[in-house]
């Protein structure tokens, strides 16, 4: 048996990185983890009503990390890409692309970046 459980990211500024994700973009803490002894927190967040989660990971004595070109984004399924953006806007955050059309032309997308450059895809769905 196999369920998809989380993205881990690692992040460089925790506190920037908690505003975007639960102010900006209104996910749910789920569950935090400081681990003094290793100097390391893990949070692990969740979109409303969702079961993957994205898990921060903050080193604490880390501020700098190079992102190779092989991952992509991770994307959400959200009922108005207006509405986000209205959201992330009122939070000091703008769309990186869009709103735009998906290659099929069958749904309207948008892309936002987080504070450490990590691309999150918006699909719009609308009734499905």
């Amino acid at each position: 048996m196999f369920r998809y459980l989380h993205t881990m990211i690692r992040v460089t500024d925790l506190e920037k990185s908690l505003h975007f994700y639960l102010e900006a973009l209104g996910f749910h803490l789920i569950k935090r983890e400081d681990h003094e002894k290793d100097r390391f927190s893990l949070i692990f967040l969740a979109a409303e009503g969702d079961s993957p989660q994205i898990e921060l990971t903050y080193n604490w004595d880390t501020h700098h990390y190079e992102r190779g070109d092989g991952y992509g984004h991770v994307a959400y399924a959200v009922n108005s890409i207006e509405e986000v953006q209205t959201r992330l806007q009122k939070n000091g955050y703008k769309l990186s692309w869009g709103p735009g059309l998906t290659p099929s032309g069958q749904r309207k997308m948008a892309f936002v970046d987080d504070p450490d450059g990590y691309e999150i895809e918006l699909i719009e769905y609308v009734g499905s």
